[in-house]
């Protein structure tokens, strides 16, 4: 399941359009209370179980792990920011919502295996 994770059905996520400003800064922000990724400033992800939050890489969860690394960022180096910094998220963010809800069926299917792993063993 998860080397394949691009082959997963998406989650069925909720796509909110709040406003339609012609250049919109980019967020990526998790809010697991409320079980939302805010995009950027037109657009959120609604509808993320808890579960999806619970499987981890490291320190942190699968979904923050994906926004953390398309958040845009300017290199330090002058050279490579003026020859090499093209990177824009507005550019990918079809794709990126796309891989969000793959990730997030990934977790949450990860979740349920552990789960009753945990209850076979009890």
């Amino acid at each position: 399941m998860h080397i394949s994770y691009e082959a997963a059905k998406p989650y069925p996520l909720k796509e909110v359009t709040k406003a339609t400003i012609e250049s919109p800064k980019t967020k990526l922000k998790a809010v697991k209370a409320t079980g939302t990724i805010e995009i950027d400033e037109n657009t959120e992800l609604t509808g993320l179980p808890p579960e999806a939050w619970e499987y981890k890489l490291g320190n942190r969860s699968a979904i923050e792990w994906i926004l953390d690394q398309y958040k845009e960022s300017k290199p330090k180096d002058a050279t490579i920011a003026e020859k090499f910094n093209t990177y824009r998220f507005a550019d990918y963010k079809a794709q990126v919502i796309d891989l969000l809800k793959r990730v997030c069926t990934v977790s949450v299917e990860t979740m349920k295996i552990i789960e009753d792993m945990k209850r076979l063993s009890d």
